[in-house]
């Protein structure tokens, strides 16, 4: 059997597969090196809380209500169980409650073949997550690289899994740049809604106070000069997803009042509209000012602020005590994901270069450390980054020639402009992502419409 060299530690199946799916048993068994069965949804939970397995099946003898039940009961575990639903033929309103409810995948087709296909690219899926499991602590939801095990990356995930799945809304994170903040949303935005819901980010810095009105809550035609015709906004287009206001504390004052009306109400009108609209997003905003001291200092509406910080959530910087152990962990999964050197040729760090790593104060925080490995594995000679490949961005600043012990290619990186790099970055995290924008953004620690913006300004495509 072609997934023969695939094993996970145990598989959970609940309910009966039907007769017509004979490979589809002997697939379960054979990826697994063991197979547990419950024949009910009330059954399984138990099973899955005592046993541990790597991966749930839900067949379609599962009534429908009782499968999106046990799926928000395996999430709420203290260690969530990826779960896949079968399901005899493709019900979009079904899966999507389903994703939203946290199944892993859904599998519909035919043929036993599809289903046996399915069930291999999940367990490969799981393989490549077991795998990263040295770069995430278990809090981490799926698809979100927030890298961190320290203390303080384990009380936030726990926090922030908290607030997901409470009434809270909105959502304040607050925390020095670089440190993950849109990660963090995301993280907030999957437990809540669910991967595949849309997350819309906005950079409230980024766009003029009427540009930003209109993106916002959209507008009918005719209501200014150049609306030739009606524009959805982006409250609207996050529907029962979420919406993540970025760098809230620059939002201009009346914005910042009609901001207030929307969340006390939960509806919006367009610009030059007269109806109502419902909002059923989840508000999440975050800022890297102390917005109780722009409140009281007047430079940030304090009934905003109150309404904002019901339950908010701070991210420690990367100095802080209890995070500095995810220097070197940040360091590694960066080498890791390099794209930079050709072949890989980077595999690691030295015991000097992360001993140099640890003792920096990281004013910029995670985007700053991703930076400075990024520009070691273009400067180091070997497989190891050693400590003359480390060059700090005070020091760049500082100086227009390459160091005299740093190899020669560290004039390309002086001879590189800053717009040259960033274009650089731009497409690798592009290409690592698949062209995923949304997801490129946060491995950048941009928002989405901010990595639009320069993808439109730099001519970038997809290769």
């Amino acid at each position: 059997m072609q997934n023969a060299a695939l094993t996970i530690q145990s598989i959970l199946m609940v309910g009966s597969l039907p007769k017509r799916l004979p490979r589809f048993k002997a697939c379960l068994e054979s990826v697994s090196e063991s197979l547990l069965q419950a024949s009910t949804a009330d059954g399984a939970v138990p099973i899955a809380r005592d046993r541990n397995p790597s991966l749930v099946i839900i067949t379609g003898s599962i009534p429908r209500e009782k499968v999106v039940g046990l799926l928000g009961r395996l999430q709420a575990l203290a260690r969530p169980v990826p779960a896949v639903v079968l399901s005899e033929k493709p019900l979009t309103e079904w899966t999507v409650k389903y994703v939203k409810a946290g199944a892993f995948d859904c599998l519909t087709g035919p043929s036993d073949e599809c289903y046996v296909d399915g069930l291999i690219r999940c367990v490969e899926a799981i393989g490549d997550s077991d795998e990263m499991g040295r770069y995430f602590c278990e809090d981490c939801p799926p698809g979100v690289p927030f890298v961190g095990k320290s203390p303080a990356a384990e009380r936030l995930l726990q926090t922030v899994r908290m607030v997901a799945f409470s009434r809270c809304n909105p959502v304040l994170i607050l925390g020095e740049t670089g440190v993950g903040k849109e990660l963090v949303a995301r993280a907030l935005h999957c437990w809540r809604c669910g991967e595949h819901s849309p997350m819309v980010a906005v950079n409230c810095a980024a766009l003029t106070a009427s540009l930003m009105e209109s993106e916002l809550f959209g507008h009918v035609k005719g209501a200014f000069t150049g609306a030739d015709r009606d524009k959805t906004g982006l409250f609207e287009v996050a529907g029962d997803g979420s919406i993540f206001l970025d760098e809230i504390s620059e939002m201009s004052s009346e914005l910042q009042g009609k901001l207030l009306r929307v969340l006390q109400d939960r509806t919006f009108r367009k610009v030059g509209g007269t109806s109502d609209i419902i909002c059923n997003a989840t508000v999440i905003a975050a800022s890297n000012r102390d917005l109780l001291s722009e409140a009281k200092a007047g430079r940030f509406r304090q009934d905003l602020y109150y309404r904002l910080a019901v339950f908010p959530i701070h991210v420690a910087p990367l100095r802080s005590d209890d995070r500095k152990d995810d220097i070197q962990l940040l360091a590694e999964y960066f080498v890791e994901h390099s794209s930079l050197r050709p072949g890989g040729e980077v595999q690691g760090i030295s015991a000097a270069a992360k001993r140099a790593l640890t003792q920096r104060n990281w004013p910029g925080n995670v985007r700053e450390l991703r930076n400075v490995i990024e520009r070691a594995t273009l400067l180091a000679r070997g497989s190891e980054i050693m400590p003359e490949s480390i060059v700090f961005d005070e020091f760049l600043a500082a100086c227009n020639v390459a160091p005299a012990d740093v190899p020669a290619e560290a004039a390309k990186v002086q001879d590189l402009s800053l717009e040259t790099a960033e274009q650089e970055f731009i497409r690798r995290a592009l290409k690592e992502t698949g062209w995923q924008r949304t997801r490129a953004a946060a491995l950048l620690g941009i928002t989405r419409a901010t990595l639009h913006a320069k993808i439109k300004r730099y001519g970038i495509e997809a290769t």
